[in-house]
């Protein structure tokens, strides 16, 4: 696979770029297949810039949206906003631009500079509107604000328009699938533990919600998972049927657990639930639970990754679960690979998921392309 990179981008010191003079940035070799943790290129040339990110898959064409990253520590605050690309086989991408911008405006939720992560878009078809969530974090607060922020579109590349952030879910208790054990229920009157305390105290303004994701399911019901309880816990909540909020419906999966980095996935009417632990940038083993109702009763699994790597999850952290448009069985496991001293130089981990029964297994490949599920059948 040759690629020529048509911009002063990271590479601008290698011997790559210095081939531009002579090809004038006119060659572009298609790729046709997946390099985890290489530098992949878009359309111009320009690695790709949408960490933390997620897909939405319409009529033949993904969208990928993430992250826009700058370089230095800076850019590991929003800068620029939320970049958009768009893809017919998942291996060659179009920028399409910023899908939603930071705000000029010091006095806005997204102001320049806030904390801005892992952006995800879903389609409602009743509104016909696009909606995207985030985890947001106000200008100057570090991490302490801890909210959910969503933006709608009348078009899947945007502009968005940011409609408001805040805290879901307050004034709610928690919502116990059947069978749940009495240790597990909240009691406000006299908490059990830090986990528990942290989420009574957060009842009357919200529960905090950090790393994130947003699922719709079969029936068109869309839920928001998201770190809570100073991370100690997931919540796992309903939408409004129009996208743009909470209903007040929730369960708490794996309290008193720290877990970040939620991607959640259905496969032959399971649902699966991969994370991380909280380490900080740095990687650790991820984690997976499986569950026959979105709300639970969730069973623990342990560290899916196997083989060399395994134990730091190849380097990276959990953001997606891409379904494959046209394949049978075929999930991509879609992780970041952070560098925070120099945020725009993060790489991106697609792997294959191989199932054996209902038990899943991520592997590491140097390289790889879709034909791999075809092999597994």
């Amino acid at each position: 696979m040759i690629t020529l990179f048509c911009k002063n981008t990271i590479l601008a010191k290698t011997a790559a770029f210095a081939l531009l003079a002579l090809f004038n940035c006119s060659v572009m070799a298609q790729q046709k297949q997946f390099s985890p943790g290489q530098l992949w290129p878009d359309d111009k040339g320009v690695h790709i810039n949408a960490h933390g990110g997620g897909l939405l898959y319409q009529k033949g064409t993904y969208y990928w949206f993430g992250e826009h990253k700058i370089a230095g520590g800076a850019g590991n605050r929003a800068m620029v906003g939320v970049h958009c690309y768009s893809s017919k086989d998942l291996y060659n991408w179009k920028d399409q631009g910023i899908a939603l911008a930071v705000s000029t405006d010091t006095t806005s939720d997204i102001a320049k500079g806030c904390i801005l992560e892992r952006p995800k878009v879903v389609y409602n078809k009743k509104t016909k509107k696009y909606v995207m969530w985030f985890h947001l974090e106000l200008l100057g607060q570090s991490y302490k604000a801890a909210r959910a922020g969503v933006a709608t579109s009348d078009k899947v590349t945007g502009p968005y328009t940011f409609i408001r952030s805040y805290r879901p879910n307050a004034g709610f208790m928690p919502y116990y699938p059947p069978g749940t054990p009495d240790a597990d229920t909240v009691n406000c009157a006299q908490p059990k533990n830090k986990s528990e305390g942290f989420f009574c105290r957060d009842v009357p303004g919200g529960q905090m919600a950090r790393d994130m994701n947003v699922f719709v399911d079969d029936d068109g019901k869309a839920y928001h998972i998201f770190s809570a309880e100073e991370n100690f816990t997931l919540d796992v909540a309903e939408l409004n049927d129009t996208y743009t909020g909470h209903t007040g419906k929730f369960a708490r999966v794996y309290a008193g657990h720290q877990t970040e980095a939620p991607a959640i996935f259905k496969h032959n009417g399971i649902y699966y639930l991969i994370g991380s632990g909280t380490t900080g940038w740095a990687p650790n083993p991820a984690r997976w639970f499986t569950a026959k109702s979105i709300y639970g009763l969730w069973t623990y699994h342990g560290n899916p990754c196997k083989g060399k790597g395994a134990e730091i999850t190849f380097g990276g952290q959990s953001t997606y679960i891409l379904p494959v448009a046209g394949k049978k069985d075929a999930f991509i496991f879609m992780a970041d690979k952070w560098t925070p001293k120099n945020a725009i130089d993060g790489r991106y981990l697609w792997l294959p998921i191989t199932f054996k029964g209902d038990d899943m297994e991520i592997s590491w490949f140097d390289n790889w392309d879709l034909k791999v599920f075809d092999k597994e059948k």
